[in-house]
């Protein structure tokens, strides 16, 4: 994990960053698992960002004005969060085009996380299809 990155997480209270290295740990292995190109992890906007080639970029952040939460951003030009609400209705809570909002007392492995997450690292290779091939 870069600096960059560290320095965000040192502003981040314990449970917050315990919930933000499970959605990243996710990130790397789901690229690993599906032979994508190494994560570029930088900060946008100040927050954590994750992209690989085929993918769309995801960004995870924690904010005190909402403290039960981690938020998952992704693109709102794309169709990933139109797609993961026709998907997943009742499973998140969405922020408009932008986020997922996930309590911080979640266990992300219980949720449907994974599946939208291997979509946004695969999206420009399905943005064509229904559904994002789903």
């Amino acid at each position: 994990m870069n600096e960059d990155i560290q320095a965000v997480l040192a502003r981040y209270p314990p449970h917050a960053i315990s919930q933000f290295i499970s959605v990243r740990q996710l990130i790397f292995l789901l690229a690993n698992e599906n032979e994508l190109s190494p994560v570029e992890e930088t900060l946008k906007w100040g927050e954590p960002s994750y992209k690989v080639k085929s993918g769309s970029a995801i960004r995870i952040d924690w904010k005190a004005k909402d403290p039960n939460f981690i938020k998952v951003y992704f693109h709102c030009q794309t169709i990933l969060l139109e797609t993961f609400k026709e998907l997943y209705p009742k499973d998140f809570m969405y922020e408009g085009n932008r986020a997922i909002a996930i309590p911080l007392t979640s266990m992300i492995e219980h949720t449907p996380l994974r599946h939208c997450l291997t979509l946004a690292l695969q999206y420009h290779t399905l943005k064509h299809q229904p559904l994002l091939g789903a």
